[in-house]
Order: C-alpha cells, then sequence, then structure tokens
C-alpha cells in the first residue's frame, strides 16, 4: 500500500490576467506581456478605478506535484540504479494511477512520438542531471513499448554530456545523445527582441555581423523543430543566480536556444525573454512533464558542481506543470541559502509570475500541491499514503 501526503501551501496574493479574455488581441503572448505590465503599472500607481481583472478558465485548478523518496537511493553520492529505477516507476505508476508503464506513458504520449529527454550536464557527473535517473526513464519507456531509436538525449552542448557519463546511455541502451549547438538551429523559427548579443561560434548568425538585424534573434535548436515531438526535462535541483533554479524555464530557454546568454545581463530582460522564448509553440507545446532529479539539492554553485554546498534529498518530482517545479524548487533553495547565511535574491520571483501571465503554469503557492510517495527501505513493501509537513513559502 502506499502513503500519499498531501501538501497546502500558505496563500499569497496574485493578480493573475489571461490574455485569452481579451477579445480584440492577437494571440501573441509577448505583446500581451507587454500590455499585462501596462494594467500593473496602472494598479501600482492607484489608476484601477472601474478596471476589473478577468480570471483564466480554471483559475482555481491546482499544480500537482508528486514525490517519491527513499533512503538506499545514493551511497555517498553515487545513485543506486535499482533503487532509482524503482523509484521512477512507483512515482509514475503513482502519478498516473495506472498499474503498467505502458497505461501511464500513454497519458503523455502518443504511439509516433519521438522523445527528447532534456537533462543538464554542465555542473558535472556528481551535481548535474545523473545518468542513473534517465537510465530509468528509458528503461521505463522502454516496458512501454517505445523503442530506442526513438529516444534522443540532448542538452546545450554534446562534450559536457560524454563528460558526464552519458556515452553509457548509448551503448547500453542505445539512444541517441544529441548537443543543441552540434545540431544547429533552425533558421526559421525564432525569439526575436531588440537587444543586439555577442554572438559566439556555434550561434546561427556568428560570422555575420555587418548583415542588418543580425543579434536580434534567438534560433531554436534543429532538436525541437525537427526532431523531436514531446519532451521530457529532467534537470537537478540545482541554483542558478538569475533564476534562483536552474529549472525547466532556465533550462529550455538556455538549452533550446541560441544567443541567449544577452539576456543575463540585465534581470528584468531576463525575467521576460525567458518566458516569451519558452510560449513558442515549437517548445512549450511539446512539453510533457517535468521530472526533478532532487537525489541531491545544490544550492550554490549554479554550473559548477559544489558537493560542500549540498543536501542529500534522495528524491524525485514529477509533475505536469514546469512553473509549479520550479516556483516549489525555487523555495526550497532559498530556505537552504538562508540556513548557510548565503544571499537570496527575491527579484527572481517576478520570472514566474510572468510565466503564469502567460499561462505556462502556475506560481501561485497557495494553488500548488505536493504529494508525498513513501517508499519504505529497500527490499520493502511501499507504504501507503499521508499528509504532508513541508510547505511552499509565498
Amino acid at each position: 500500500m502506499a502513503i500519499l501526503e498531501h501538501q497546502w501551501p500558505h496563500s499569497s496574493p496574485t493578480i493573475l490576467v489571461s490574455w485569452r479574455k481579451f477579445s480584440g488581441l492577437e494571440h501573441d503572448r509577448r505583446g500581451f506581456l507587454t500590455l499585462v505590465m501596462f494594467f500593473l503599472t496602472q494598479i501600482l500607481c492607484g489608476q484601477t478605478s472601474g478596471l476589473s481583472t478577468p480570471q483564466p478558465d480554471g483559475a482555481t485548478e491546482l499544480a500537482r506535484i508528486l514525490a517519491v523518496s527513499d533512503e538506499a537511493a545514493m551511497d555517498r553520492f553515487v545513485p543506486n540504479e535499482g533503487v532509482v529505477e524503482l523509484m521512477f516507476e512507483s512515482l509514475l505508476l503513482g502519478f498516473t494511477n495506472t498499474t503498467h508503464p505502458k497505461e501511464a506513458w500513454e497519458q503523455f504520449l502518443q504511439p509516433d512520438d519521438v522523445v527528447g529527454i532534456k537533462v543538464l550536464c554542465e555542473p558535472g557527473r556528481l551535481s548535474g542531471t545523473r545518468p542513473a535517473v534517465v537510465k530509468a526513464v528509458i528503461r521505463s519507456l522502454g516496458k512501454a513499448g517505445i523503442a530506442p531509436s526513438r529516444v534522443v538525449v540532448w542538452d546545450r552542448r554534446l562534450g559536457p554530456m560524454l563528460a558526464s557519463g552519458y556515452g553509457s546511455l548509448r551503448e547500453e541502451l542505445g539512444v541517441r545523445l544529441a548537443g543543441a549547438q552540434e545540431e544547429g538551429y533552425d533558421s526559421e523559427v525564432f525569439y526575436e527582441a531588440p537587444l543586439v548579443g555577442q554572438l559566439v561560434f556555434g550561434d546561427l548568425e556568428f560570422g555575420k555581423a555587418n548583415e542588418a538585424g543580425v543579434g536580434r534573434r534567438s534560433f531554436v535548436t534543429k532538436i525541437l523543430t525537427q526532431q523531436v515531438s514531446r519532451i521530457l526535462v529532467i534537470h537537478p535541483l540545482i541554483n542558478h543566480y538569475r533564476g534562483g533554479v536552474h529549472g525547466n524555464l532556465v533550462g529550455l530557454s538556455r538549452g533550446a536556444f541560441d544567443n541567449f546568454l544577452r539576456f543575463e545581463v540585465d534581470q528584468d530582460r531576463f525575467n521576460q525573454a525567458v518566458v516569451e522564448a519558452i510560449a513558442l509553440p515549437e517548445v512549450f507545446d511539446k512539453f510533457a512533464f517535468s521530472l526533478s532529479d532532487a537525489l541531491i539539492c545544490q544550492y550554490q554553485g549554479e554550473e559548477r558542481g559544489f558537493i560542500q554546498y549540498s543536501k542529500a534529498f534522495q528524491s524525485l518530482r514529477l509533475s505536469r506543470d514546469m512553473v509549479a517545479m520550479d516556483v516549489h524548487a525555487l523555495s526550497e533553495l532559498q530556505d537552504l541559502r538562508r540556513q548557510a547565511s548565503l544571499p537570496v535574491e527575491t527579484s527572481v520571483q517576478t520570472l514566474y509570475e510572468n510565466a503564469q501571465l502567460l499561462e505556462l503554469g502556475i506560481a501561485d503557492t497557495s494553488r500548488i500541491r505536493m504529494d508525498f510517495l513513501h517508499r519504505l527501505p529497500s527490499g520493502m513493501e511501499s507504504s501507503s499514503v499521508s499528509a504532508g509537513r513541508e510547505q511552499v513559502r509565498p
């Protein structure tokens, strides 16, 4: 029997405007965000007389995250592959309320889908996405009849993937490894903003500095536009100096687009560009779910592995809501940073509020529910379902 533990976070006030409610607007999420900023300015200036804030369809809907933990998942920072595989299978079946992986995966994938698994390898073998977690997902896909030839494991660059041990996935399981930079970028699909970036080798427009408009576009990797039809994001629980957490929003924007570092020089531009880029249908519409590799939580170091700033959670978490997953992770990272007397940047919350405004997910902590599927020590049966203790800070 499994124990399901419910977490009901503290409520926090939120202004939520749905772009679908404005009948006179084209469905342009970037233009909508500019309009929203205007309304917020009017509100802050006290000019809200007669202004009502429309609520989106399903405004009371909750974002659900399911977590599973096992004390035997790690041994001296090395994952126990057998335990991790059992953890993921119980998590997948518990989240979908099914009894077999094939039934579970049918809730996320179509029979002819090509699955792109986004990982984060730059922090290294110990602090990045751990190959053991990705192996567990690939083996589960195999049980559902998804052939290895229809699975692409990818990141921004191939080199860090190989350095982190991902070559074993190709050799043992037969899946394909790909780097966004090595595969190239699609000249027809891009996010455009007036801020001109310093192009580097690997960017699509590198070497075209004298042409008009060069440097204003961030092109989407061909992995997403030409190769895969569904995206699974598997990222470690690790901090990021601009986004607070290097999770779904930060990971997809930095991994799937070229010429994106230009937005990291300014927090406000970063908060806007990330969500507008992710909102492109070639990215957001292909998102299936997020799996958090929370075996270890690293709260300092960003893209460098710092075990001394880490805490073993020995946990995996799954959600269909990329924003809710990031918001929950952000809360945990900020708590650990406070405990370690490290600075906490509160302005990053705007990034996730913007994502909610563009309907990419839920950032309102009062609408995020965390459930816990507990496992007893390996070799024993799973426990049943109970009521939560942790809470998300508003």
